[in-house]
């Protein structure tokens, strides 16, 4: 059994800081001691020892929001399970959880199966599952039982997307309260989606279809209705509410106003709209097109408001929606029509570099809020706490070693997603990891890649408890 010391640095958590050896074993964290207090005793050997002195050790980023390998407008998102986990680990990322998908007409069982085939053997880091549900029937509510009992406790419904991926009220009510009977947690793309497909054919009709339309086409209106609607349905069905992908002002004041009258309703933005804005969608030449997301970038004023929903807890979670698409090739496929240019953007590598930069350098969250919203708080909504998500003994040793002064410049040529093109090309951010550990194992130190394909396990999660 291998056995690792990171001694010298400051443990972080979503609630505490202070210095500490940290003893790890089999991989488990087994002790916490203080730094240099020879707790192990003077003849205590190590295998391998991680000088950490001046860093901080914290547990390792989840990324509750990724879309891997997943076909989408005619193509398919580029980063597979192998590229995406490890750019993950790269950028201090040991856990992801992916949304699987089902198909309008087939069982959930073939979503899951699919994605377990994906996934399998590929992975660099553990990883979990959301189930996109396109068909809420009898026979499909009844198998949601089959699928919380195989630790995938999270389903994901869309408002938007018709004829796609979208569902009406009745089976968002329906799958909500089934969920509710059996402890998952309904996860909710809340956007009006009909109305926004009459917006973008009137778009159209009037020969617009640069990449800025496709913000102009999708108003923060459209989410802050979805958003309401959702809250109430969940209301209604005595259930907790998850809305992902938060980027307006108006839709956050919805999550708020719940929360306030103490409804179990949580929210998640992104980095995206933390740190870019409409202004990138309108940039000349369809270099806009790498902007497209879904929902769209919101206007740069409106970043002040979702750091203050971070500060003060209205938003629980930073999670990236990763689904990247290549601007030649991909992007490209909408370059006579915004509507068709596949809506994502790469971000699973440079999560937490952009929050300690932006949120804990630039004075918005401290270290604590930035642990709690990039690992612990999705680990426990999410049912992965306490085995992830802090740094505890008995927790699994997924851990990154933290240089905050490290400098890093964000570059297509730098970074490690399988895509052509970095949103934050150029951009300087402070603040990288030195270490990543995966249940114990070094997989990334100093910038290198340690470990290899198939190192993740798939985690059962538990269902939702808080």
């Amino acid at each position: 059994m291998a056995r690792t010391l990171i001694k010298g640095g400051t443990v972080v958590t979503a609630v505490d800081t202070y210095a500490a050896d940290v003893a790890i074993e089999n991989g488990k964290i087994t002790a916490i001691f203080g730094p240099g207090s020879g707790a192990f005793g003077k003849d205590a050997t190590w295998d391998r020892e991680i000088d950490a002195t001046g860093k901080f050790i914290m547990p390792g980023g989840i990324d509750v929001h990724t879309h891997l390998d997943m076909p989408f407008g005619g193509t398919t998102s580029s980063d597979d399970f192998e590229t995406g986990t490890r750019a993950a680990a790269h950028g201090g990322t040991t856990c992801l959880v992916d949304f699987a998908i089902q198909a309008k007409g087939e069982a959930l069982r073939t979503g899951v199966d699919g994605w377990h085939a994906k996934a399998e053997g590929k992975a660099a880091i553990d990883y979990g599952f959301h189930l996109i549900m396109t068909d809420v029937n009898d026979a499909t509510c009844k198998e949601m039982a089959e699928v919380v009992s195989e630790g995938i406790t999270s389903f994901k419904l869309f408002m938007a997307y018709p004829g796609v991926l979208h569902v009406d009220d009745g089976q968002i009510f329906r799958a909500m309260q089934r969920a509710g009977e059996l402890g998952a947690l309904i996860c909710m793309h809340a956007e009006n989606g009909i109305p926004i497909d009459i917006l973008v054919q009137q778009a159209l009709d009037k020969g617009h279809t640069a990449p800025v339309y496709h913000a102009l086409t999708r108003p923060q209106i459209a989410e802050a209705e979805g958003t309401f609607r959702a809250i109430c349905l969940a209301e209604m069905a005595g259930t907790p509410v998850y809305i992902v992908h938060l980027s307006a002002e108006r839709a956050l004041e919805q999550v708020v106003e719940a929360r306030d009258r103490g409804l179990p309703a949580y929210a998640e933005t992104c980095p995206q709209y933390l740190f870019l804005s409409q202004d990138d969608l309108a940039r000349p030449d369809f270099e806009g097109a790498k902007y497209v997301c879904t929902p769209p970038l919101r206007p740069a004023s409106m970043q002040e408001d979702l750091w203050r929903g971070l500060k003060m807890n209205d938003l629980q979670v930073v999670a990236t929606d990763h689904c990247p698409f290549c601007q030649k090739g991909q992007k490209e496929l909408g370059k006579d029509n915004f509507a068709k240019i596949p809506n994502g953007m790469p971000g699973v590598e440079t999560r937490m570099h952009l929050l300690w930069d932006g949120g804990v350098r630039a004075g918005r969250i401290s270290m604590n809020r930035f642990v709690e919203i990039t690992s612990t708080a999705p680990a426990k909504i999410f049912g992965l706490y306490p085995h992830k998500g802090t740094v505890a003994v008995g927790a699994d040793a997924d851990l990154v070693v933290w240089d905050g002064e490290k400098r890093h410049t964000l570059s297509e040529k730098t970074l490690h997603m399988r895509v052509d093109y970095s949103p934050y090309e150029g951009r300087e951010v402070v603040g990288a990891p030195s270490h990543v550990l995966s249940r114990g194992n070094v997989i990334v130190e100093n910038g290198n890649y340690l470990g290899k394909k198939g190192d993740g396990r798939f985690i059962k999660r538990g269902t939702f408890g808080l």
